[in-house]
């Protein structure tokens, strides 16, 4: 007797696998919700949003002699976190091996570990990412809330919430320029 359940048992699980294949296939695939909630966002390139239409990302590595800022409007009626809102729009950061991505080495691949970064006493200096960037060449986190000012950001990427209507910029600043984002 036991032969013949065996054999059953396997043609069992073998279509109850079959249906489940099946039903995965023709499944309609759903939008995923981001964490805020929010499955509707959206981002609009080279404009800063507009009222509290959403969140404004502004990338400056000017300093480098790169193109200038590039901003973003992420479209969101929802709170959501800046690392997100990074990654919602298309930008990539890079942390250091001994903070992880608590402290900002590169910004969508810039500087380059190849790059040579002028220091002001003249000698060249590469960006490893092994540990704290040089105090010289270095991005910072400014914040700008709705209807406010620019301000150092007293949070990291992965805990900086900010609301519609906010600003959020990744500022490159060698030798002390630029020191803060420009109004």
């Amino acid at each position: 007797m036991t032969s013949t359940l065996r054999p059953l048992a396997a043609a069992a699980a073998s279509a109850v696998l079959l249906l489940t294949l099946a039903g995965c296939a023709s499944a309609t695939p759903t939008p995923t919700a981001t964490e805020t909630g929010d499955a509707t966002a959206s981002v609009s390139t080279d404009t800063a949003c507009s009222g509290d239409e959403g969140v404004t990302i502004v990338v400056d590595a000017s300093a480098l002699g790169d193109d200038p800022a590039e901003e973003k409007c992420l479209i969101t009626e929802e709170p959501v976190i800046a690392a997100e809102a990074l990654t919602l729009a298309g930008i990539e950061t890079e942390g250091t091996e001994e903070y992880g991505d608590q402290v900002v080495c590169r910004v969508d691949g810039v500087p380059a570990e190849d790059t040579a970064l002028p220091a002001e006493d003249g000698s060249d200096y590469f960006e490893t990412c092994q540990a704290m960037p040089a105090a010289f060449a270095y991005w910072s986190l400014w914040v700008k809330p709705a209807g406010g000012e620019w301000g150092y950001a007293q949070e990291g990427l992965s805990t900086l919430e900010l609301q519609p209507g906010d600003a959020v910029e990744l500022l490159f600043t060698l030798n002390g320029e630029p020191a803060a984002p420009t109004p």
